[in-house]
């Protein structure tokens, strides 16, 4: 037996050690090096761009403008997504050169909280009241009874049996 592997199965917790680290090595290499070269696909680059409002046209996603402009941000999305950044961080630090007007969705702080919470209140609002007007009992028909005297019940009556 080699000496290496008899001082190995001297000390098992070293030997276990060993077998650890190679396994990882084995079991994540591979894989880091796939990421890294990897070139992000057009659908993973619109999925970003889709969340981004073009700089120069108004309330045109990124995803379907045709300036140069924003062929130049996809540009830049595909080169982001190749160094690992997520979508959160590419939305930030646009959202950080040119504003948040460029984010298809506010952010959630700020005055932007209106944005967000009006809709839902007046929503909130509409269903209470429908609930309120479906759950109203209808009113009362008037009593539209009239009294009648012997004399005219037995008179209808009569004409009722002449009429069958």
């Amino acid at each position: 037996m080699p000496v290496l592997t008899m001082r190995l199965l001297r000390f098992p917790s070293r030997f276990a050690l060993v077998l650890m680290v190679l396994g990882a090595a084995l079991f994540w290499l591979p894989a880091s090096v796939l990421a890294a070269s990897a070139t992000p696909t057009d659908d993973e680059v619109n999925a970003v761009a889709s969340q981004l409002y073009c700089p120069v046209c108004e309330n045109v996603p990124l995803d379907v403008c045709g300036t140069q402009a924003c062929s130049q941000w996809r540009a830049i999305i595909r080169q982001k997504l190749q160094a690992g950044w997520s979508a959160s961080r590419i939305h930030a630090f646009f959202a950080e050169q040119y504003g948040a007007r460029v984010l298809a969705s506010p952010p959630f702080a700020g005055a932007s909280v209106l944005f967000w919470l009006v809709p839902l209140a007046l929503l909130s609002a509409g269903v209470l009241v429908l609930v309120r007007v479906l759950r109203k009992p209808a009113p009362a028909a008037p009593d539209l009874a009239v009294p009648v005297s012997a004399a005219h019940a037995a008179r209808l009556e009569r004409e009722l049996d002449d009429w069958r």
